[in-house]
């Protein structure tokens, strides 16, 4: 699979006008957001990062994603929405023999009721034909014997695409031996990913935004290959389960992505 992200760039300068062009949102109003300060502790949605948003954009169109599972919703959402779209009027012939269940859809779940009101208000009339949100309280567990937190119900798809940037740490049920992410000292743990890791196809991407210390808990804990591209100046982390397909059809739907 030929797979990479270093060609994906964009002068700063011209972020604006890229956002503009695909009428994924009004920028200066944006942007408004994107510069006021927050930190991890704060309850208040972040503003819209823009790089790391383009680059999502640009690696759903340049991989032909068809289907994506998102943890924790946001201004990706509607990114990610915008960006199956346009994927959809390029290539819905094209996979109409590659079983493609949940075609240029994407499924988000989030622990914030509110957060997923505010989601919902930022997408076109377009984007919420493609958009499938659930609520859904996150619960501390164990994995493997490690201590990490889990969505109590996650969206039933099988995704070519998969982006990590939920759940809140601090509106988690429970405790495990006394731990909880909602101690400020500690950091989002998510384990969700390698619940369903043995159900992914060979193809799948999974992009992780931030949440450094979670990324490092899930590729200790990962089992089947993946190529790693980490960008630590961005705190973004993208992952490719690189293996031979799983067969005929599964050899048809890399070639679409990837040739």
């Amino acid at each position: 699979m030929k797979f990479t992200i270093t060609d994906i760039t964009i002068k700063k300068a011209k972020l604006n006008q890229y956002f503009l062009k695909n009428k994924i949102f009004k920028i200066k109003k944006e942007l408004k957001e994107h510069n006021k300060k927050n930190t991890h502790l704060s309850t208040k949605p972040f503003g819209p990062k823009l790089f790391d948003l383009y680059r999502l954009h640009q690696i759903i169109l340049k991989y032909k994603r068809t289907t994506i599972l998102e943890f924790g919703v946001g201004w990706s959402t509607k990114v990610m929405a915008n960006a199956l779209l346009i994927n959809e009027k390029k290539y819905l012939k094209r996979i109409k023999d590659l079983r493609f269940n949940n075609p240029f859809q994407i499924h988000s779940v989030d622990n914030f009721k509110k957060y997923i009101s505010l989601t919902k208000k930022k997408l076109s009339v377009n984007e919420r034909k493609n958009s499938f949100i659930k609520f859904s309280k996150v619960k501390m567990c164990k994995f493997n014997g490690r201590i990490a937190t889990e969505y109590e119900e996650i969206p039933r798809v099988n995704p070519d695409l998969i982006y990590l940037d939920g759940p809140s740490q601090f509106n988690v049920k429970g405790a495990i031996n006394n731990i909880s992410t909602s101690h400020y000292d500690f950091m989002p743990m998510s384990c969700d990913i390698l619940k369903i890791e043995h159900f992914l196809k060979p193809g799948t991407i999974i992009v992780i935004d931030g949440r450094s210390s979670n990324y490092r808990f899930l590729i200790s804990n990962l089992q089947r290959k993946w190529k790693k591209f980490e960008d630590f100046k961005n705190e973004q982390y993208i992952l490719i389960l690189d293996e031979p397909p799983l067969g005929k059809l599964n050899a048809k739907q890399i070639e679409f992505y990837f040739n």
